[in-house]
This record gives C-alpha cells, sequence and structure tokens, in this order.
C-alpha cells in the first residue's frame, strides 16, 4: 500500500509541474460594461499573460489597487504586452454605480460585469480584490486575494517570469 501512495503522489506531482492539472477559466457568461456579451472561457491577450482583478465600487482596498497600477499600466503594457479585466461582482441594484467610479478614476481597463456573482462563484473567491493572472494558453498562473501598498510589483514580476518562461 506504502509504494501506491508512493507511486500517485509521484504521478500527481509529475503531472501537476506540466500543467496537467492547471485550472482554466470557467465557461461564464457576462456583460462588458458597454453592453457586449463576454464567454470567459474565450477571454485571453494574443497568447500573453493577461490580469482579471475582481473589485466592487464599495471596495476600498480595490480601488486603491487599481488605481496603482493604473499609474504603471501604461509601462507594464509596453513592457510585457499584458492587458487587465476588471470584474465588478456589484450587485443589480449597485451596477449603475460601476461605469462613473470607472469614468472617475480613469481606469483604462476592460470592465465586465458579475452581478450574480456566476464567475465569481465559479473560481471560488472568497473575498476581494482577488486578483488572477492568466497565462498565454489560458490557464490561471498565480491567484492572490487582498491589497497592501506596493502589492501590484508582484504581478508584474509574475507576469514577466511568464513571458520569460515562454521564451526559454
Amino acid at each position: 500500500m506504502r509504494q501506491l501512495y508512493k507511486f500517485l503522489f509521484l504521478v500527481v506531482l509529475l503531472a501537476g509541474s506540466h500543467g496537467v492539472f492547471a485550472q482554466r477559466l470557467p465557461q461564464v457568461t457576462l456583460k462588458a460594461i458597454d453592453g457586449r456579451s463576454v464567454q470567459t472561457d474565450t477571454l485571453s491577450n494574443g497568447g500573453r499573460p493577461f490580469i482579471i482583478d475582481f473589485f466592487a465600487t464599495w471596495c476600498k482596498p480595490c480601488n486603491r489597487e487599481l488605481d496603482a497600477i493604473a499609474e504603471v499600466y501604461e509601462e507594464w503594457q509596453e513592457e510585457t504586452g499584458v492587458k487587465l479585466i476588471a470584474v465588478s461582482i456589484d450587485q443589480a441594484q449597485n451596477i449603475n454605480k460601476v461605469k462613473p467610479l470607472v469614468d472617475g478614476h480613469g481606469w483604462d481597463y476592460e470592465v465586465l460585469l458579475d452581478p450574480n456573482g456566476d464567475l465569481k462563484r465559479a473560481l471560488g473567491v472568497q473575498m476581494i480584490p482577488y486578483v488572477l493572472i492568466v497565462d498565454g494558453e489560458g490557464k490561471i498562473a498565480y491567484k492572490h486575494n487582498g491589497y497592501t501598498d506596493g502589492a501590484e510589483e508582484e504581478l508584474l514580476r509574475q507576469v514577466r517570469a511568464l513571458l520569460k518562461q515562454r521564451n526559454d
């Protein structure tokens, strides 16, 4: 029996290191802030990594994080080609506050609306802000929740690492 456990551990370890168990984005239909329907399992960035950031209009740490990223977003895009997709989890009665917030902060992100929490639930998001980095092949490569000042630098490090991995 012990040999079987060792064998299974080895299989899981090797499979996991080769991305066999890597989670992909679930298939959920959301609305973009401009009214278009978007299938989340088809989100992409032309083979480059992209960031998904869950937020709400009432979440102060979320707004601080998205503001901090906005300050360096153009530089990040020039260096890495990364894009950020912000997903609002505001409920239907507050959905009309999302566009004014985004415009007021000058966020140049694609914004999706998840008023029923379908994507949030499918990914097991418990707390916001919650950030995912999806690699160029559509697999979730990094997850993080909460925000402290400067934490956005870790996102850039993760994106750089994914790009380096792809180019090696």
